[in-house]
């Protein structure tokens, strides 16, 4: 029981400097000075409240589908706005530099998934990939699906 302790700590450890070496990356700063450029950006700000407030809307029009009547125009003005704020240079930044830091995860998560076992899925985003591996079957006593 002593051996199985020490191995889980020393294996949460290494979880722990994973971690650091996140949070010490690059790709980390480039994240969190996209999120401070944006959150500083006081016409930025007004854009995603509006857009926000916006949203609320719609989806008070979408509990009524197209039978409410200012469900085409809601709908529309929500895609022109959501367009606007995502071509936005900050906003587009962000979303780059968000990106990045995920993909950055989603690669340290499969490689610690896949040393376990080729079988466990990794959520990527990315629906290919996500249907890689095993498809369920024989880890619930059906016929394996795994490629």
């Amino acid at each position: 029981m002593m051996d199985t302790t020490a191995t889980q700590i020393d294996v949460v450890e290494q979880a722990n400097n994973i971690a650091d070496m996140v949070t010490s990356s690059d790709v980390f700063d480039e994240y969190k000075q996209a999120k401070a450029n944006l959150r500083d950006d006081k016409q930025v700000m007004e854009k995603i409240a509006q857009f926000q407030t916006l949203k609320e809307k719609y989806e008070e029009v979408q509990r009524f589908g197209k039978y409410h009547p200012d469900f085409d125009s809601i709908s529309k003005e929500v895609r022109e706005k959501k367009r606007e704020l995502d071509t936005y240079p900050l906003v587009a930044e962000f979303k780059r530099a968000e990106k990045e830091l995920d993909e950055l995860l989603t690669d340290i998560s499969q490689k610690i998934a896949y040393a376990v076992s080729p079988f466990i899925k990794v959520p990527t985003g990315n629906p290919f990939f996500d249907q890689a591996g095993c498809s369920g079957g024989c880890g619930s006593g059906g016929s394996c699906g795994c490629s």
